[in-house]
């Protein structure tokens, strides 16, 4: 019985080997052809007529991602959705990043698929806090939250918006919180005064300080004596 167990096994393994090698095998073949694919539609951007407003492309992860300049996002994007070879016509999201250490602290990131062409790409554009970038809810109508989304939570405005306001947090909001430098405890907090009976804004005041956590598993037990276990060490 030893003898068939064993066996068993190395056929088993032989087996599994010859499926990872066959899954690895048309991964390959499949991220080439999409590299092919990707440097192909790079080539047609590079060489369309909105190609000279391209300032940055690369393919990176299987992903074509292409850089252009605010003012010229609108016009872009409907090239992406108009053009026969591109055919981009959903916009999946529209989100935001912060780099305070670069000199245009803000990334605006479109995401567009083409469900004809099977195909995915990224457009990014950089602003300042005094840049405004143009909407693009007069091409894709599902830009409308996504801009207002972005504005919320970045502070990034998007002109010609029909209604750019806050969509995430409270109206008297302060500040915007995805930016690197707002405060991790906010500027206020909201509760609820039963006496008022409205919501009010009060000064952050938190009820216990900051803890230190030592991330140690509870089954292994920890190298110190915890609060209250000092009790079960006496007599």
């Amino acid at each position: 019985m030893e003898g068939i167990s064993t066996l068993l096994k190395r056929r088993l393994q032989k087996y599994c080997l010859f499926f990872f090698l066959c899954y690895t095998d048309s991964k390959l073949i499949l991220n080439a052809d999409m590299t092919e694919t990707l440097l192909n539609l790079q080539n047609h951007l590079e060489k369309s007529k909105r190609g000279k407003h391209i300032t940055a492309a690369k393919i990176e992860n299987s992903e074509l991602i292409v850089e252009v300049a605010a003012q010229e996002i609108p016009g872009f994007l409907k090239f992406l959705r108009d053009d026969k070879s591109c055919c981009f016509k959903q916009l999946m999201s529209v989100c935001g990043v912060d780099y305070p250490e670069r000199e245009k602290r803000f990334e605006v990131v479109y995401c567009l698929l083409s469900l004809e062409h099977n195909l995915r790409i990224i457009v990014k554009t950089h602003a300042d806090e005094q840049t405004i970038v143009p909407t693009v809810t007069g091409i894709f109508s599902s830009a409308g939250w996504f801009e207002r989304e972005v504005w919320d939570m970045f502070g990034i405005p998007f002109a010609g918006h029909p209604d750019l306001r806050r969509i995430l947090t409270d109206y008297g909001f302060e500040g915007h919180p995805l930016r690197k430098d707002f405060p991790l405890t906010g500027q206020v907090e909201v509760r609820y005064d039963i006496e008022q009976r409205k919501v009010v804004y009060e000064p952050v005041t938190l009820t216990q300080e900051f803890r230190n956590f030592d991330y140690m598993s509870p089954w292994e037990g920890t190298k110190y004596v915890l609060p209250g276990d000092e009790k079960a060490t006496k007599g």
